[in-house]
């Protein structure tokens, strides 16, 4: 089958939830090629829900107590590794190109936050946007939603941390340098790589390399509290970049840098094999090979402790790394006072409350 260009997962993968499968038969393919007609027109469908919540309730024994919001579920940016694709089976759809072409968004998230955060029991707790998918994918330039939701943190002076791939997030400036005035903010950027063809392979809708870098620098030079995730590192595409990242990182003003192993949970495992089967023929079998040396021998590793980081000789390889590119380049750099939970106002309005 043709390379599914602009794409990550090159087919669908079949959904655990539903008794059904969808299958392209060649039949189809070869009256499509014989009468000069696209099998696929590769176009992404953007489709409206109405939830009664926006926060997700997250209590990980690795990450502890936070609340995710998700503006949209699905994600254009198409990166192949991604452990959210499964979250779209939840609803009807494949985690495979489902998840990059059939966008779900949120139209009222912000009301739904302001209604959460003024309600009698709220107190300050940690949220977080992208949790899940990216707040910043390519729809969000036309609708808007997390600068709405930004601009009722700023109301109610509530802090959040916010992690994304995409430069998008510099349209919103103005609101994240007033939130980080009042230590109110923390952003997180998604570098996987230096290289520019292996980003547009893992990645195909991100903002290009480039543009992160400069993101990370004009959210340094604007006094935001900006660190870099490298995630995820998967041995023989990026896991040789570990020192030179952080040196770049480190210059242009991060505060620092972590990383997760890549992790091949669920359906992820058949896209993801499928893809590097397509990408790289040459050494597929030895990247699908050394992602299970990191996790007992299998694609995905679920245990807590261990699934993050991953373990065996090319895990312990990594955390070396990291710690030697922590040790020389962020052993200067600059401490982020613990972030301010106690501004926040939920009856902060324009008048003055007269009871």
């Amino acid at each position: 089958m043709e390379y599914i260009k602009g794409r990550g997962a090159q087919h669908n993968t079949h959904n655990r939830f539903l008794q059904h499968e969808h299958e392209v038969l060649d039949d189809f393919l070869n009256y499509c090629a014989s009468e000069n007609e696209n099998a696929d027109a590769n176009k992404t469908i953007y489709i409206e829900t109405h939830p009664k919540t926006i926060l997700n309730k997250t209590n990980s024994p690795e990450m502890g107590l936070f609340y995710s919001m998700n503006p949209y579920q699905g994600c254009e940016h198409g990166c192949i590794y991604c452990y959210a694709r499964n979250t779209h089976e939840y609803w009807g759809y494949s985690a495979g190109l489902d998840f990059e072409r059939k966008i779900l968004y949120k139209k009222n998230a912000a009301e739904l936050l302001e209604k959460k955060l003024r309600s009698r029991n709220w107190q300050p707790e940690l949220l977080m946007f992208s949790g899940n998918t990216d707040c910043y994918q390519p729809i969000e330039k036309k609708l808007e939603i997390t600068r709405e939701m930004l601009k009722v943190l700023l109301k109610l002076k509530h802090p959040v941390s916010m992690i994304t791939k995409n430069a998008l997030i510099l349209r919103d400036l103005d609101i994240l340098k007033e939130m980080a005035a009042m230590n109110l903010v923390r952003v997180n950027i998604s570098i996987t790589s230096l290289s520019e063809k292996t980003r547009s392979t893992l990645e195909p809708r991100t903002a290009t390399i480039k543009k992160r870098l400069k993101t990370v620098e004009t959210l340094a030079k604007n006094g935001i509290p900006v660190y870099v995730m490298m995630a995820p590192i998967i041995p023989s595409i990026n896991n040789h970049e570990i020192l030179p990242l952080a040196k770049t990182v480190s210059e242009l003003g991060a505060s620092d840098m972590n990383y997760t192993i890549v992790r091949l949970n669920g359906a992820i495992g058949e896209i993801f094999t499928k893809w590097v089967e397509k990408t790289y023929p040459d050494r597929a079998n030895k990247i699908l090979n050394q992602i299970k040396s990191c996790h007992n021998g299998t694609l995905n590793d679920s245990r807590y402790g261990t699934r993050m980081k991953g373990e065996g000789k090319i895990a312990e390889q990594v955390a070396m790394q990291f710690r030697l590119a922590k040790r020389k380049y962020f052993q200067e750099a600059k401490k982020q006072p613990p972030i301010n939970y106690h501004l926040f106002d939920k009856n902060q309005t324009n008048q003055m409350s007269l009871f």
